[in-house]
């Protein structure tokens, strides 16, 4: 009998929930460290990130007026459905020369932020003394749809990092997955969307940088920029995009240690994708 050739995977894009093909019709190979190929995926256009955008704008509204209790078992329940598909994710990060122990900890810190969601309000809002008979609060809102530019190094760990933060304050956004090793997030979004995450919080793009980072710099439906592992070109064209458009960009400068909890678990993450609020109440009869 002839030699069976295996079928070879084509990974979609992650869009409101369901798993298109790019319209453009152009696909990009993965090969594995000793040179075969193993997956193909899509590369994402100027108009799947539009689809995206408005994916996400859509999703937005009910995420942002959900409790933050429910966001956070809705994270809790990703990381469930991540240590399901533990073995799949390490073989995925593993083609790309990933870091031992990086699922682990991107499943431990999905964990983390679920954990966040009812707690940073206190943590970063505050009640402001006022001369006066009324009470004073400053109350963090999220900005709206963020989109997500993930590094090279680190590619699991380094997406989680950045989208749970985003996520669990009640955000929505648009992920540009590794471009070196995108494997990783395209099996997360298979996680993801056997979660209970309502689709369109979160949409994953595969592409290329140089292709998609100015239309993420200058679409006017995301609101904010969190990204790392950009080099100075593209860093710049983030934050000229933003002064166009009043986006706010965060850039990780110089990239950080992912595995660092310090540096990644903080509420100081969530600060930036959050706007506040400042509401007067009056405290006599």
């Amino acid at each position: 009998m002839p030699e069976r050739l295996n079928v070879t995977k084509t990974y979609k894009l992650f869009i409101g929930g369901a798993f298109p093909r790019t319209e453009s019709g152009r696909s990009m190979k993965v090969a594995a460290a000793d040179g075969p190929v193993v997956a193909h995926l899509c590369r994402a256009s100027r108009k799947d990130l539009r689809d995206a955008v408005e994916a996400a704008r859509a999703a937005h509204v009910k995420w942002a007026a959900a409790t933050a209790y429910l966001r956070a078992q809705v994270l809790y329940r990703l990381a469930e459905m991540m240590e399901g598909k533990r073995r799949e994710l390490e073989g995925a990060v593993a083609i790309g020369g990933g870091i031992e122990g990086e699922v682990a900890r991107a499943i431990d810190r999905v964990v983390h932020y679920a954990g966040w969601a009812d707690k940073y309000p206190q943590a970063l809002g505050c009640a402001n003394p006022v001369a006066g008979p009324y009470h004073n609060f400053t109350v963090p809102e999220p900005v709206g749809v963020v989109g997500v530019v993930c590094p090279d190094d680190a590619p699991l760990l380094g997406l989680v990092s950045l989208v749970a933060p985003v996520v669990c304050a009640g955000n929505a956004c648009v992920v540009l997955a590794s471009e070196r090793s995108p494997v990783a997030a395209c099996v997360l979004a298979e996680a993801i969307a056997t979660s209970d995450m309502p689709g369109g919080v979160v949409n994953i793009l595969t592409g290329l940088r140089e292709e998609l980072i100015p239309h993420f710099a200058s679409h006017r439906g995301i609101d904010a920029i969190h990204a790392a592992g950009v080099g100075e070109e593209h860093r710049r064209v983030l934050e000229l995009g933003a002064a166009e458009n009043l986006k706010r960009v965060k850039v990780w400068v110089p990239e950080p240690d992912w595995f660092d909890d310090g540096a990644c678990e903080s509420p100081w993450c969530i600060e930036p994708f959050v706007e506040f609020k400042t509401i007067w109440h009056p405290s006599g009869s």
